[in-house]
């Protein structure tokens, strides 16, 4: 039978936790006590469980850290609460998880929490960045020093971030488009209205769109010059009054980011509910209520909670058995919510996330 750690402590007269520090050379022992227990341990013949050592270094060793941008945001809410259900669950297994987040776009703030991070010792970072170059090349450096990035809700394409997890934007653009087309039988004119321009997500969505309408011009749909409204209210009604007051004929809105609500807010107030068709993204409680008073046509979801949950427990499993992701680009659904399938599929999500 194998001497096991218990027995060298029984015999020498100390405590399990005091034989691993003085086997592992973990921690203060005393030098005498030490000197015992490594006399008995090679006495007996003891031989350390290797495979228990790693599932203790699994679950005491891992710090984590997740960096996430516009959490002023709706969507962003549901990914923050992802990535504290996955904390919490993470936990468990000894886990550390450490969160820093903020308003808005800020490539000088995100920079400062990977350094921050780093230099707390975490040994992956999962983030949803900007466009900014400095941020590419920072994924690098972070890759060449053996620490993983995930990248998550937008990407960063051309780095060397482990992963993405996200929709696949582009699509979603190309989604929306064509649901518009069917809407608009007898075509018209359409205001493209994006969030933030160094935002990869923003402007893959506002690519996709406006590549399908082209490829599909025979509809006599046209669009307008698309505007930033930088996922403000306020300055999405601001623009979309203009566009109805200048444009009599503006047939739909096509937001490809925040802003939703600033835009069905301008269309009412002119009297055009109803005849002006609005396209959005994200089922959340927002949504859910403009949806259901036909201010929105249908929005576009993304499963943002998964967005959140899923990559510090696919960090996890690379740390501890460099196991990559099964793909590189890991897309969540695009799923087409309108007032009839946007309720309960609500509730659902609100249950499963509890919030």
């Amino acid at each position: 039978m194998a001497v096991t750690a218990q027995q060298i402590a029984d015999l020498a007269g100390v405590s399990r936790g005091t034989v691993d520090r003085a086997l592992h050379n973990r921690g203060r022992v005393n030098p005498e006590v030490k000197e015992k227990i490594q006399k008995i341990a090679l006495e007996l013949g003891y031989k350390p469980n290797l495979i228990g050592q790693a599932l203790v270094r699994s679950k005491q060793d891992f710090k984590l850290g997740v960096i996430l941008q516009s959490t002023e945001t709706p969507t962003m809410q549901i990914v923050r609460a992802g990535v504290l259900r996955a904390a919490e669950e993470l936990a468990g297994s000894g886990v550390e998880l450490v969160l820093r987040d903020f308003q808005g776009l800020d490539t000088e703030l995100m920079l400062e929490y990977i350094e921050e991070l780093v230099s707390a010792g975490v040994q992956g970072i999962a983030l949803s960045p900007d466009t900014a170059p400095e941020v590419r090349q920072c994924i690098d450096e972070l890759h060449a020093q053996g620490i993983p990035v995930i990248t998550l809700n937008a990407d960063a394409p051309g780095s060397k971030r482990l992963c993405f997890i996200g929709m696949d934007n582009y699509r979603a653009g190309q989604t929306a488009a064509c649901l518009l087309r069917l809407m608009l039988p007898e075509g018209g004119k359409v205001l493209p209205l994006a969030g933030h321009l160094n935002n990869t997500a923003h402007n893959n969505r506002l690519n996709g769109f406006l590549d399908a309408i082209k490829a599909e011009n025979t509809l006599n749909i046209s669009t307008l010059a698309f505007q930033p409204c930088f996922d403000r209210d306020d300055y999405s009604h601001e623009i979309t009054q203009h566009a109805l007051r200048a444009n009599p004929d503006l047939a739909a809105i096509y937001v490809a980011s925040n802003g939703q609500k600033g835009v069905c807010q301008a269309i009412e107030e002119e009297g055009r509910k109803g005849r002006v068709k609005v396209a959005a993204f994200d089922l959340n409680e927002l949504n859910m209520e403009l949806l259901q008073s036909d201010s929105l046509s249908f929005v576009l979801d993304q499963e943002a909670f998964e967005q959140g949950y899923r990559p510090p427990f696919l960090l996890y499993e690379y740390l501890l058995h460099k196991k990559k992701p099964e793909k590189e680009l890991l897309y969540t659904d695009i799923a087409i919510r309108t007032k009839y399938n946007s309720d309960m599929a609500l509730v659902c999500t609100t249950m499963q996330n509890g919030l």
